[in-house]
């Protein structure tokens, strides 16, 4: 159904934290912990392809050349407000990584998305980057965020997010063929509100608690 860019996890922890999720009885607390947990299982595999280089070491036993990441950077970038919930789950597994975030509102009428904030580290161009947010639906908000990263003169792109629908990802693919997506799960379809089917509901009110 979908080509070599969609990454979707195929790991029992990840199926097992989602359901929990999506559960409408979930807590806050808890839902919030979920968000950054699976954010670090995703972040596992969306890092597999960073370049590693060698430096010499010393065990309790003898010196050794031994692989360490090749110093490349990265930066993850938010779409406000429920991407945030993602940032921690990253940057536990990145320590080094800087932080951007993107806000977007959307046009009532044309329902097209269009960024009202946008704050990047000033070396964002050469940065590796991964866009996260709970959620790719319609696509609209994911492809604005791409567009806007590819303006700031990014080349490596990378789109993280909890749930897809295939209308999203269909979306995402139109428009930026070169990025890849990395998901928890692809559901069903949206519905006529333009939510995920089965999803787990609105992610940033229930992350943040004002549903």
């Amino acid at each position: 159904m979908f080509n070599e860019k969609v990454h979707v996890m195929d790991h029992p922890l990840v199926a097992h934290k989602l359901t929990i999720m999506r559960d409408k009885n979930t807590s806050v607390k808890d839902f919030r912990e979920l968000v950054s947990e699976i954010g670090m299982l995703i972040t596992y595999e969306a890092t597999r392809d960073l370049p590693l280089t060698t430096k010499e070491i010393e065990t309790p036993l003898c010196k050794a050349e031994m692989p360490t990441l090749a110093g490349k950077k990265f930066a993850v970038v938010p779409i406000l407000r429920a991407g945030l919930g993602l940032v921690d789950g990253v940057l536990r597994m990145v320590p080094s990584a800087r932080v951007g975030h993107i806000g977007m509102y959307r046009d009532e009428e044309t329902l097209e998305p269009h960024v009202y904030f946008s704050k990047m580290p000033k070396d964002i161009a050469e940065r590796d980057i991964i866009i996260v947010d709970p959620m790719l639906a319609t696509g609209g908000s994911a492809v604005a965020a791409v567009t806007e990263m590819k303006n700031r003169g990014c080349k490596h792109i990378k789109l993280m997010v909890l749930v897809a629908a295939p209308e999203g990802v269909k979306a995402v693919q139109d428009e930026h063929p070169d990025v890849d997506i990395y998901c928890g799960a692809v559901d069903s379809h949206l519905n006529e509100r333009g939510y995920i089917v089965p999803g787990l509901g609105d992610a940033g009110d229930r992350i943040f608690g004002t549903k």
